[in-house]
């Protein structure tokens, strides 16, 4: 188990990079560091390494205090977006590398090392030199280097921003394959929220030096706890739509510039006494039916382009201010064509909210729902 608590991290001149970081993650997790370029994210990925020191605050590995130890002292295997191979030697070697530091005899650091190649598929490549590689086999030496001295925390640095759409894939569905195999507790940095959702337990979304939310994928999707996490998670994003909560005879509704739609008894318990408050409507592409007619209670899209997705049709267009995108599947009762050529003629759909959407108070940005 690993333990951050109140760290604080200050640069020269009082920039404050890390700002009350309280975190834990349980043995054997896996934990993505995930937010825009800036956020804090290496840096904290950074302090746990003992590659900086924090200007306060203490790190536990289980119940040690590492927080002033040197990095070797906290028996830590890191992989870095770059490979960090030694060139000039085989990758065998590479992989031994940090077992004969240790002092280990050489046939049996080269035996460990062929076991972990072994666990990595790449044990027909002991014998070469990095040069010799591609970019995702260099990736597998350098998780197999990191691995073979089996240490209690991996700690991985945006380790695929290098390689091409489809070895992403590969690489990440074989670093998430040999970390369960291993039990061994590991923490990613990245800056790809599909990444960090397809690989982690659980995610920690840094702004500006604080933690917007650590949560499972599932929630970090569906019950974001803020308008930043909203905004952030999700491929496409989430759509908001200005509203402000509306009561008439016991009844709460939500009422944008053109429309006007009832909130679901669940959310109306949760909006109970905040009738006049300005509130963001936060739905995803998917939460939505589509109508070729207006019906009660229904919001109107003008189009402005229509996408084929293959098992999906994506529409966008605009409600009131705002881009609105939304998925539907390809066999919906208007095809693909009948679409296009409305959105040609500049007509509208019209939409009906499902009743699982999120409500965010306008000013602060907080989840009414939560």
């Amino acid at each position: 188990m690993i333990r951050i608590e109140n760290l604080r991290k200050e640069f020269d001149k009082g920039v404050v990079a890390l700002d009350s970081i309280n975190l834990t993650f349980d043995e054997g997790s896996f934990i993505a560091l995930l937010g825009p370029s800036g956020c804090g994210k290496t840096t904290t990925l950074n302090c746990i390494a003992g590659l900086l020191e924090p200007t306060s605050g203490s790190i536990y590995f289980d119940d040690r205090d590492v927080t002033n130890l040197a990095p070797k002292d906290r028996n830590i295997g890191m992989v870095f977006q770059s490979y960090a191979l030694y060139p000039h030697m085989k990758v065998i070697d590479n992989i031994a590398f940090s077992l004969k530091q240790k002092g280990m005899p050489k046939a049996e650091r080269h035996e460990k090392a062929r076991q972990m190649a072994r666990k990595l598929q790449i044990e027909h490549l002991l014998d070469r030199m990095p040069g010799e590689l591609s970019g995702g086999q260099q990736q597998r030496v350098s998780m197999a280097r990191a691995l073979v001295k089996e240490p209690q925390v991996l700690l991985l640095d945006e380790p695929m921003s290098n390689l091409d759409a489809r070895l992403k894939i590969e690489i990440r569905d074989e670093i998430r394959r040999i970390q369960q195999d291993l039990g061994v507790t590991s923490i990613i940095v990245t800056h790809d929220q599909e990444e960090a959702m397809a690989m982690a337990d659980k995610i920690a979304i840094l702004d500006n030096g604080r933690i917007q939310q650590f949560d499972t994928p599932e929630m970090l999707y569906h019950k974001p706890a803020n308008l930043f996490v909203a905004h952030f998670m999700g491929n496409p994003p989430m759509n908001f739509i200005d509203a402000s909560v509306e009561e008439e005879d016991g009844t709460l509704w939500l009422r944008g510039g053109s429309f006007r739609v009832k909130a679901p008894a669940a959310m109306a318990e949760k909006l109970a006494g905040k009738a006049g408050q300005a509130v963001v409507i936060g739905v995803r592409s998917h939460q939505m039916n589509v109508l070729l007619a207006p019906a009660e209670e229904t919001m109107e899209l003008h189009l402005s382009l229509v996408e084929n997705l293959g098992k999906d049709i994506m529409i966008s267009g605009d409600l009131d201010d705002a881009l609105v995108r939304v998925t539907i599947p390809a066999n919906f009762e208007g095809s693909y064509e009948q679409l296009r050529e409305l959105r040609r003629q500049g007509g509208s759909v019209y939409l009906k909210l499902h009743e699982d959407y999120n409500i965010f108070d306008r000013e602060s940005g907080v989840n009414l729902l939560i």
